[in-house]
């Protein structure tokens, strides 16, 4: 395999990475524990490992590299997912769906919650898959960027369309076609991130909020609106409300979007970046209106009447979190199964009615419903086709501006 130098991370970047551990996605509870985005959130200990060596820069590759299949003789698969990122019965123990797959198919699944933050994930994997050897993992759950770094890599396998049935016909539509996976030749979502508008009804007395636009220059809120400390997530979001596509967006387009969001932060409009914190403040109405993630909102809405969210016509951002299967897997067929047994719609509604993440499954509303009727109606769990019409997903970005972005985000933020 081509070795390829470590990327160099500035300041901006590290900095980034740490809001996202402290107060970010990283930060978040089991039910809206989103993923680090613009290099990942990081443990105390990653910080300093990536500092050092950094991820190696994507390179042009021919894809993964397949083993020996050992499926037939070996009836089991590892899965290696994210903490409390799957269903479980009421001691807590047992997963219900894991277990009815391994029913079904005599297949027995090694799960493990070995994944705290994308990067100190990596770090464990990395000198196997770099070396061309087995990591001991079958299926990994990783967020879309670093998953489309590990595609670039040739470090995951092309997955077989004819053991991926379900999948490939209940697969969302806003989920088929990310630009570093087109078509979902290597991955596939395990559940989505939305981003949307929260707003508090009390908080608001009247004002009318249907866009971003609203939020900051609409002198009744100002010092009352709240912005996320994730780039992709507040930029993508500007981006969308100056008709700009975060999939497509060119320098200028980006520079345009930060002097847009200045300028509101300059007059006063913004009282503060946040991570997951906004939710205190938007519970409490100290902010009116905020950009908010949309497995945050569910919970909030749950327990306060006056929270509500709105979707803007001009879009919204998703990502998600994606199954892919490593290098010299030994599991290879096996593996594949299990992820289309989770676009099978009982147990991804089974999956959905715990995690009340986005759900990237169609075809799972009547199976949710008999679970979780609330749940099946929450568009922010079940989008519905308008819905998915105006989700976007945020370019990827090369190296160079992933590092340019990020400082002059955080300058705007005050980071």
């Amino acid at each position: 395999m081509e070795q390829y130098e470590p990327d160099r991370l500035s300041p901006a970047q590290v900095a980034a990475m740490r809001r996202s551990l402290r107060t970010g996605r990283a930060g978040l509870s089991r039910r809206s524990l989103l993923r680090a985005s613009a290099g990942g959130a990081l443990a105390a200990g990653g910080l300093g490992v990536l500092s050092g060596c950094g991820i190696p820069a994507a390179g042009n590759t021919q894809g993964g590299v397949s083993a020996e299949d050992h499926s037939k003789e070996e009836k089991t698969v590892s899965f290696s997912n994210w903490t409390e990122y799957m269903d479980v019965d009421d001691s807590g123990r047992a997963h219900p769906t894991l277990d009815a797959f391994t029913q079904r198919t005599g297949v027995k699944v090694k799960y493990t919650e070995d994944i705290n933050d994308n990067t100190e994930f990596f770090g464990k994997i990395k000198p196997q898959l770099a070396a061309g050897q087995d990591t001991g993992r079958d299926i990994i759950v990783l967020t879309d960027w670093l998953a489309a770094r590990l595609i670039r890599l040739g470090w995951v396998q092309k997955l077989d369309p004819s053991h991926l049935p379900n999948a490939f016909t209940h697969l969302s539509a806003q989920f088929r076609n990310p630009d570093w996976d087109p078509g979902r030749s290597y991955s596939y979502p395990w559940q989505g991130i939305s981003t949307v508008i929260g707003y508090n009804k009390k908080a608001l007395d009247g004002v009318e909020v249907r866009t971003l636009s609203d939020l900051l220059d609409n002198p009744k809120l100002k010092g009352r609106v709240g912005l996320l400390t994730e780039m992709r997530d507040t930029v993508g979001m500007t981006l969308l409300d100056m008709d700009k596509d975060p999939a497509k967006f060119a320098a200028d387009d980006y520079d345009a979007a930060i002097a847009r969001l200045q300028k509101a932060v300059d007059k006063g409009q913004v009282r503060r970046f946040t991570g997951n914190d906004y939710t205190s403040d938007l519970a409490k109405g100290d902010f009116a209106a905020c950009l908010a993630w949309a497995g945050d909102l569910v919970q909030l809405k749950a327990d306060n009447p006056d929270i509500e969210f709105l979707i803007p016509d001009s879009g919204y951002m998703t990502s998600s979190d994606n199954m892919l299967i490593p290098n010299k897997a030994r599991h290879k067929t096996n593996a594949e199964r299990l992820i289309d047994y989770y676009f099978e719609p009982k147990p991804a509604a089974r999956l959905a009615a715990y995690i009340n993440f986005v759900c990237p499954v169609d075809g799972v509303k009547d199976d949710l419903a008999e679970i979780d009727e609330d749940a099946a109606n929450n568009p922010l769990i079940l989008p519905d086709r308008a819905m998915q019409a105006k989700s976007r997903a945020f370019r990827s970005l090369s190296s160079e501006e992933e590092t340019e972005f990020e400082e002059k985000f955080a300058k705007l933020t005050g980071a």
